[in-house]
């Protein structure tokens, strides 16, 4: 199970850090796994936001280069989603799964930028 969390409601200009924990079947292959961020706004396509390989590399969408920071433990299993500047356009369901996303989906957790 990948688990996503730290969602909430933040103003414009503010900062949130989304949070990603896999369990159960994820937990052995967490490691050696490329995972990634993905949002979906109401009425829009899910997208991919960020993601880092098992090297550690990172990418990022244009929309948030620069503003969001993926970043990964494999120790605890983790990885986070470190996001700065918000914009109302941010405000989505935030999601994570592999990259690709080859596995089910997640609740995902609620990104609301408004004041």
């Amino acid at each position: 199970q990948l688990q996503a969390s730290g969602g909430g409601l933040v103003q414009p200009g503010g900062s949130l850090r989304l949070s990603c924990a896999a369990s159960g079947s994820f937990y052995s292959v967490f490691g050696i796994n490329n995972w990634g961020w993905y949002r979906q706004a109401p009425g829009n396509q899910r997208e991919p936001v960020a993601w880092i390989t098992n090297n550690g590399d990172t990418n990022y969408a244009d929309s948030v280069k620069g503003r969001f920071t993926i970043s990964r433990d494999n120790a605890k299993r983790t990885f986070d989603l470190q996001m700065s500047s918000l914009k109302p356009e941010d405000t989505s369901v935030y999601y994570c799964n592999g990259r690709p996303p080859y596995y089910p989906w997640g609740q995902g957790t609620l990104v609301t930028v408004s004041s």
